[in-house]
């Protein structure tokens, strides 16, 4: 039985990181990667660090707990089969195809281009063209985990004890993980590489809250923790909004990870509370929304580019323009993508043209 709240839940946080990249792609406070000499909205500034402390926390936390409903239908093996085609393939061999735009286009604004000899620019645009792929990678290697655990612990007797504690244990246990896990396995300078809490995220989904009676304790304490979140998310924003939220400082930080936390219950309670439904519309969405976060970046980078250096319009227009404009090309470059054989394998991890599978 599909698991609907969350195929909604992983639809709605892929349109979100759809609105948090045009917002970063214009940023004004100083997070490297933006388009230079963009005018700027601090509104939006504020917005993305509302979201950027939980919203990828969610996917891995989703993700694990949708590898543990996988595996009740599939051998070790075949998990790490269809995950190596769906995860590794695109944020690999895609790069090749699709994503040395993203890599050309963040050397060309650096002023880098002059410094490449000719021959070795494509190479090294496909090679940094990575973005928001990092999460298909790390996802990846996070596979074997449960393929691990399944394969020797037939009984499943290790997430069927993690489940037994009462979620009111988990809520500060889950905290006090993710900020201890905040503090290591952070890379420099890829500062998006942050193995410590993604893991424990995914390991959290995994073994505990993909216990049906977590998603139930949440569903009914479900007003409560958005209560809770909003409130802590106040106190972040007070912290560190209009701030550099990407810096360890922030992201170390107890108010950053308890406000994550928060986020993340609250929401998976809310969806399980409310939106534990599909039509053909959230169909649809389900099937497409890796394809979209797939291809979405290097389509919004082009479009942002080309809007600052040929045009001069308001910043507001501009991210009205970005946000819609970049939005339809992408649903249109995934409609396309997915017809072509060997492409879609290649970009989107699909061997047929099949809209209905998910991580």
């Amino acid at each position: 039985m599909r698991q609907h709240y969350l195929d909604n839940l992983r639809w709605a946080t892929v349109l979100l990181v759809l609105a948090y990249h045009v917002c970063y792609l214009f940023n004004g406070v100083g997070i490297l990667g933006n388009i230079p000499g963009a005018p700027n909205l601090i509104a939006c500034d504020w917005f993305a660090a509302a979201v950027y402390p939980w919203f990828m926390v969610l996917l891995f936390l989703v993700a694990g707990m949708s590898s543990r409903f996988a595996l009740e239908k599939r051998t070790p093996k075949e998990f790490l089969k269809e995950r190596t085609a769906k995860l590794l393939v695109p944020s690999t061999l895609g790069l090749l195809v699709v994503h040395w735009i993203t890599g050309y286009l963040n050397i060309k604004l650096g002023g880098g281009l002059e410094y490449i000899p000719t021959f070795l620019i494509y190479p090294i645009s496909a090679l940094s063209g990575t973005g928001p792929l990092w999460f298909a990678q790390m996802l990846w290697l996070f596979s074997f985990i449960p393929a691990l655990v399944k394969k020797l612990d037939r009984g499943d007797q290790l997430w069927t004890w993690c489940g037994r504690c009462s979620v009111w244990v988990w809520i500060p246990a889950g905290f006090l993980l993710l900020w201890t896990a905040s503090q290591v396995g952070n890379l420099p300078v890829l500062t998006m590489y942050r193995f410590g809490i993604y893991l424990v995220a995914f390991l959290l989904g995994y073994f505990v809250f993909s216990h049906g009676e977590m998603t139930d304790a949440l569903t009914k304490a479900a007003v409560p923790l958005v209560c809770l979140a909003l409130a802590a998310g106040a106190g972040f924003l007070l912290r560190y909004g209009g701030t550099n939220y990407t810096a360890p400082a922030c992201l170390q930080s107890y108010l950053t990870n308890l406000y994550a936390w928060l986020a993340v219950l609250a929401l998976l309670g809310l969806f399980r509370r409310w939106f534990d439904r599909t039509n053909a519309v959230c169909t649809y969405l389900t099937g497409v929304s890796f394809g979209l976060y797939v291809l979405h970046y290097p389509v919004f980078m082009c479009v942002g580019t080309l809007l600052t250096a040929y045009f001069a319009f308001p910043a507001a227009i501009n991210y009205l323009i970005l946000a819609a404009v970049g939005t339809a090309l992408t649903f249109a470059a995934y409609e396309v993508l997915r017809r072509i054989p060997v492409i879609r394998f290649l970009v989107l991890g699909q061997k047929k043209a099949d809209t209905k599978k998910t991580i």
